[in-house]
């Protein structure tokens, strides 16, 4: 084969490559990005990042061949997706530039400059302020790269003229947005003519990436750069400065001089590879494939390409839980109300009715987890709640045990009648008994507060979940909510209160007092061995075995009561008022739904829209590599 002729086998063996691998990659991400799926999903991307005048308008220019605003202060004042592509088939130039639901046709490229201004000051306004909406830039060209690259503000240190006085911070803010994430690499612009530890831009994109693995280094400028410190740049061209995994490359775009001579970008590249090829120091990075703006397109193409690849699975798997959460909100939210009066009631009814089963959820201790902000049932923590009265009653009979002697001995001291030793006085048993029920009434009380809680949230809870689109109808469902409460409350604690005056009615099964007496006898706590008269041990016995069932009564008491009337008896009532409230309202009242849910809903099926277009997008693409 003539050389001429394996030059030209090379070349198409070159464009199948770029056909079959290159493109693809690049155009899946870009029609992602087209769809505004950049909304839910982190896209694979190169950021382009700067201190101002670095030289990224200029790095852009030359990739893209078309001139961007230039000038003083800040220029990129919107985030510009620069999307080249290259085209083979004809050698037209086409130019596309969108933003928001805007899109305009470019004919050529001295239309560009004007266009993304006019697009920055309808997005950003007047003046030079920032905005985080972004526009779109799309250039078809056989003299670009494919490349997509998105432009970011560069930063500014001081507020000047009619700038916020927080632009540093709000430009910082959009840059970090973009840059932490791990889909994005990091273009960082630096002029070769200054100390490049110094550079915000490049302290920026250490900071959320420390070792390097996202960020290239871009030295702009080099025709600058003072005599006597040209090694010092090759030594940060070739790592070893400020080491980066991705490493540095190094540009000469066209300077001020150049545009006010009118030096057109392709000459401007001549003179560039002229510039590298006849500096004795920066030779050997042109050699190296680290010099000029076409071999910085080359490797950008195969980095964004080598990115998109190494960061598909983790997108998918983003794709398909975010997919999976806006399908569960967008049910949440329902279909919306119907517009046909029958259909309307109907539909309330629904509303009503799965409510009342989610409330009768809770009664039965079988409510769905799923929809609860707890990894518990309510009845598995009115249990434990339970569980925490009884402990208490057997502390305090332990307790009891304890200090039963001196009080035994100061009753018998002070209120002994006229029986002789070792007879009981049962005063005296009567009134140390009623003394220690009534210390247990205020801690049935907390009791029931605490229940009334946990009740009361989880029904405030599924109401709101299931009512919370409709402002009227929940409004007309907190009424029963809250005055059931507090009548039942009411109640509970009038049982509660009249439980305790019936307990102070001493009295007890004969059977059972025996054989509790028995028990009391035989294990004799080492808490009460101590030396006293047999009247005070005997006593101590009587009092220790009553107290015992007292506390056994109440522990099942207490909390049946509690559970009646906040659990049993008030969800019923709550059941009926909520099926009450469709005969006293007006369907049509009730359902007006709230404008912001009916906002979020048409926003959920959008984003369904663009995930689920999304999703086909990846899976043809997996499939066909």
């Amino acid at each position: 084969m003539s050389p001429s002729n394996s030059s030209k086998g090379k070349s198409n063996s070159l464009n199948q490559h770029y056909e079959e691998k290159v493109r693809p990659c690049i155009d899946l991400v870009d029609s992602l990005r087209s769809l505004g799926v950049e909304k839910d999903l982190n896209l694979p991307a190169i950021a382009v990042i700067g201190d101002q005048s670095s030289g990224k308008s200029s790095v852009l220019e030359a990739l893209s061949g078309v001139a961007l605003p230039r000038g003083t202060g800040i220029v990129t004042r919107c985030p510009l997706v620069l999307k080249l592509k290259k085209i083979t088939k004809d050698n037209n130039w086409h130019g596309l530039l969108s933003y928001k639901d805007q899109k305009k046709q470019l004919k050529n490229p001295a239309e560009i400059e004007n266009a993304v201004l006019n697009a920055q000051t309808i997005l950003a306004g007047e003046g030079e302020g920032i905005s985080q909406e972004m526009i779109t830039l799309e250039i078809q060209s056989s003299d670009v790269p494919d490349l997509t690259l998105i432009d970011l503000p560069g930063i500014a240190r001081v507020a000047t003229g009619n700038q916020p006085k927080d632009i540093e911070k709000q430009i910082k803010d959009l840059i970090e947005k973009f840059i932490k994430r791990q889909e994005t690499i990091s273009l960082v612009v630096v002029p070769a003519n200054i100390d490049i530890a110094t550079t915000e831009a490049l302290q920026m994109a250490s900071k959320v990436d420390p070792t390097g693995q996202r960020t290239l280094g871009i030295l702009t400028k080099p025709d600058l750069v003072d005599k006597g410190m040209e090694q010092l740049v090759v030594r940060t061209v070739n790592n070893q400065v400020i080491p980066l995994m991705k490493g540095y490359m190094i540009v000469k775009c066209r300077g001020q001089q150049d545009i006010n001579e009118k030096l057109g970008l392709v000459k401007a590249l001549e003179k560039e590879r002229l510039f590298f090829d006849e500096n004795a120091h920066f030779r050997s990075l042109l050699e190296e494939g680290k010099a000029t703006v076409p071999l910085l397109a080359e490797r950008l193409t195969k980095e964004l390409v080598e990115h998109i690849n190494k960061t598909l699975p983790q997108l998918q798997k983003q794709l398909e839980m975010k997919l999976e959460k806006t399908t569960e909100d967008l049910r949440a939210l329902g279909d919306g109300v119907p517009t046909d009066e029958h259909e309307k009631s109907n539909f309330l009814i629904t509303k009503i009715r799965q409510c009342n089963d989610a409330i009768e959820g809770v009664k039965r201790a079988e409510e769905d987890l799923k929809d609860s902000d707890s990894d518990m049932r309510v009845f598995t923590k009115l249990r434990q709640e339970f569980g925490k009265w009884r402990t208490f009653l057997n502390a305090k009979s332990i307790r009891m045990e304890e200090t039963l002697r001196d009080e035994v001995e100061e009753y018998n001291r002070t209120c002994r009648g006229k029986e002789l030793p070792g007879f009981l006085n049962y005063r005296t048993f009567e009134n140390i008994v009623k003394k220690h029920i009534e210390e247990l009434e205020e801690p049935a009380l907390k009791l029931l507060k605490k229940v009334t809680d946990i009740v009361h949230s989880c029904v405030d809870r599924i109401v709101n979940s299931h009512f919370n689109a409709f402002s009227h109808l929940l409004r007309a469902a907190k009424d029963p909510i809250e005055d059931l409460f507090d009548e039942q409350f009411q109640k509970a604690v009038e049982k509660i209160h009249y439980q305790f005056k019936i307990e102070k009615i001493v009295y007890c099964q004969d059977s059972l007092y025996s054989d509790q007496l028995s028990n009391a006898k035989q294990k004799c706590s080492p808490a009460i061995n101590w030396v006293a008269s047999a009247d005070v041990r005997e006593m101590t016995h009587h009092l220790t075995s009553y107290f015992k069932i007292t506390s056994d009564r109440l522990a099942n008491q207490v909390p049946l009561i509690v559970q009646y009337h906040l659990l049993d008896l008030y969800i019923s009532k709550l059941q009926n008022a909520m099926l009450a409230i469709i005969g006293r309202n007006n369907p049509e009242m009730l359902l007006r739904e709230d404008s912001a849910v009916a906002r979020k809903r048409k926003e959920l099926k959008e984003r369904l829209e663009r995930l689920k277009t999304a999703g086909k997008i990846l899976s043809k693409f997996v499939h066909s590599t």
